[in-house]
């Protein structure tokens, strides 16, 4: 399977169609897969809680567009920002193991692709800021 423009377009218009104005496509073989990988279509609108991963570090790299990861410490003061595109030739960035941080997407058409390791468990995978 390839990922192309139309795709991405595809994909980005269910954002724009979603309540939450993000999409993401599953790139795992199965839910048994020990890492989880997707493409996250992010449009402005969206709002990405601030959490954290305690079990893994998370690798986030922008293929279309342009988004601001954002990182923060526990009693939610930002620590550090990077704003990601391929335009700009920082197009990724890796968030250690338990840094809280969210995404926020500055061009409708934003996509996103994501890398975590273990399986996707709701009730440990995010762990959101409270302040």
């Amino acid at each position: 399977m390839k990922f192309d423009h139309s795709f991405l377009d595809a994909l980005t218009e269910q954002a724009k169609q979603s309540p939450r104005f993000r999409m993401h496509y599953d790139l795992r073989d199965s839910v048994d897969d020990p890492c989880m990988r997707m493409l996250n279509a992010l449009e402005p609108e969206t709002v990405v809680p601030i959490h954290r991963h305690s079990e893994t570090s998370e690798d986030v790299i922008c293929i279309r567009g342009c988004v601001e990861e954002v990182l923060y410490d526990a009693t939610g003061k930002e620590v550090e920002r990077y704003r990601l595109s391929p335009d700009t030739g920082c197009m990724a960035c890796h968030v250690p193991m338990n840094q809280y941080h969210t995404c926020m997407s500055l061009e409708s058409g934003s996509v996103i692709v994501e890398f975590k390791n273990g399986k996707y468990d709701p009730l440990t995978t995010e762990i959101f800021l409270e302040v």
